[in-house]
């Protein structure tokens, strides 16, 4: 959790986020947004918000169980100039957790430049 707060004080120097985001940042780490659970989750859904009309732009639900395979194919559609850009997201700590048993939402993103905020979600 120390390595997330260095990440948004590091993105907040930086002039990436606002204090008002970084703020927002700090306070979520501090709520309890997942929980582990053997064997209870069967989806991963994504969603990407449009953040000025709130409306849904891209809404996708994926059998755990294909998990692996849907990764392998959207990887081939990621520039290699971006591979592991993904917000400073580890996306393979992100899959551990996901095996382990993580549920709830593991990833909020938001764009402000391109006006969309992408969830993560595991039920």
């Amino acid at each position: 959790m120390e390595n997330e707060r260095l990440q948004i004080l590091k993105m907040l120097q930086d002039n990436k986020i606002s204090a008002e985001e970084a703020s927002r940042l700090l306070a979520a780490l501090d709520e309890p947004q997942t929980s582990v659970v053997s064997g209870g989750a069967k989806w991963i859904k994504v969603r990407v918000y449009d953040l000025n009309t709130g409306r849904v732009k891209v809404n996708v639900n994926l059998p755990i169980a294909l998990l692996d395979v849907a990764l392998n194919i959207g990887m081939k559609f990621v520039p290699k100039e971006e591979m592991g850009q993904a917000g400073n997201i580890d996306l393979q700590q992100l899959l551990t957790a996901i095996r382990h048993g993580a549920v709830g939402k593991l990833v909020e993103v938001e764009d402000e430049d391109e006006g969309i905020r992408v969830e993560v979600i595991v039920e």
